[in-house]
């Protein structure tokens, strides 16, 4: 086991960890609709989330890897077959290439668990999926309309219920969006031929997650493998395969100096090391990098809450904090609503955290990365209300001007 008692070897770490990500270079995946592909490829998932404030979270994530990215790609891939969407640890847009993975869920749920709803209703499942078959595709939306007269028409409430069901066990994929509107189809109409539709052996699932979160992650913990997975013999399996690597030399150990231990793979740490720039990534709450929080604090020391779910009057930071990456080094948040119809960007507070940093070359690097992010929101204005701490307040505000 390496133990990790220097600053210098700290670090190294994190610019392993953010290389994973692709966090390091500005466009580490190509550009266009290729580089959105080999993003999710790489990460494995990007999750879906409905919050609006600023631009979604899937759009975001994206939007810091590959320049130029505009929201309709994601509907192409979409639309394409490159990618489809189901749970991961969370609603997620994923690589079809991995759709077999999602089987062992999908499964489980025909079989009886429950994902959100008990005792689904299997009579009005039945009717809607022929409904499907019969009439084509199908939104959610067409059934908010109540009718009792109509042949065809339910209930809003529990045909929302099982339209849900028959996606989440398997029997309805999306097969492409309206704004943020999902529609329905039958899955053997959405899913490409080419497509393995295996059902995976247990180890066979096991090897897939720890491969691809090396891959995205460079450095993992046994708990972040299988991040909010519950799957009792998938997370046995997972251990088991962990500890093989370690007996064949393919993996070894790192324990930081607060206690926690992660795997590398085998001489990633003399590994030559990326180079990092003077840049700043604004991130989303639910980026790929930040969404395990404990990893997040063990390694980079930054202890971060997204507060939209927590009262108003107990918020720390404001309702949908960024964490802002400058380097390889969180060192704030950033507070901020994107107005459309005024097309205003309001940054209502602007976090640094302590760091020993060169304030003209963090305002320079802000600056830079505000733009961008003002673009991507579609917004022709920034205003900036609070700055923490008080003392470069005028800086930034003079820098923004």
């Amino acid at each position: 086991m390496i133990k990790i008692q220097r600053s210098q070897e700290l670090a190294k770490l994190r610019r392993l960890a953010l290389a994973g990500q692709g966090l390091l270079h500005r466009q580490p995946f190509g550009q266009g609709l290729s580089g959105v592909r080999s993003a999710i490829e790489h990460l494995g998932y990007v999750q879906i989330d409905t919050i609006s404030v600023v631009e979604r979270a899937h759009h975001h994530v994206l939007q810091t890897r590959v320049p130029g990215f505009k929201p309709d790609m994601l509907d192409q891939l979409l639309l394409g077959g490159d990618v489809f969407e189901y749970w991961s640890h969370a609603a997620a847009f994923l690589p079809m290439t991995d759709f077999r993975f999602s089987l062992p869920y999908k499964q489980a749920i025909k079989s009886g668990q429950t994902h959100w709803y008990k005792n689904p209703d299997k009579k009005l499942m039945a009717e809607l999926l022929e409904r499907i078959r019969l009439d084509g595709p199908l939104r959610s939306r067409d059934l908010e309309i109540k009718r009792t007269t109509t042949k065809g028409w339910w209930d809003w409430k529990p045909a929302k219920k099982a339209l849900e069901q028959l996606y989440m066990q398997g029997d309805l994929m999306v097969s492409s969006r309206e704004g943020f509107q999902k529609i329905y189809d039958l899955t053997e109409r959405v899913l490409p031929s080419d497509v393995n539709t295996r059902i995976p052996t247990m180890a066979e699932f096991a090897a897939h997650i720890v491969e691809q979160q090396l891959r995205c992650h460079a450095l993992v913990s046994l708990k972040g493998l299988t991040y909010l997975r519950r799957n009792i013999e998938l997370n046995k399996a997972v251990k088991t395969l962990v500890n093989e690597r370690l007996t064949q030399g393919f993996l070894e150990q790192v324990k930081l100096s607060s206690g926690e231990v992660y795997y590398i793979t085998t001489g990633a740490l003399d590994a030559r090391l990326p180079n990092v720039s003077n840049r700043m990534v604004i991130l989303s709450p639910f980026d790929n990098s930040v969404i395990q929080r404990d990893r997040l604090k063990s390694l980079f020391g930054f202890d971060y809450k997204i507060e939209c779910y927590v009262p108003a009057a107990k918020r720390q930071y404001g309702y949908f904090s960024l964490p802002l990456l400058y380097r390889d080094e969180f060192i704030g948040r950033m507070d901020c609503k994107s107005h459309r119809k005024t097309q205003h960007l309001e940054i209502k507070c602007l976090h640094f955290e302590k760091h020993n940093f060169d304030v003209d070359l963090v305002t320079s690097a802000f600056v830079d990365a505000i733009q961008q992010f003002r673009q991507f929101q579609q917004c022709n204005t920034v205003s900036l209300t609070k700055v923490e701490p008080n003392d470069i307040s005028q800086l930034l505000r003079n820098a923004l001007k």
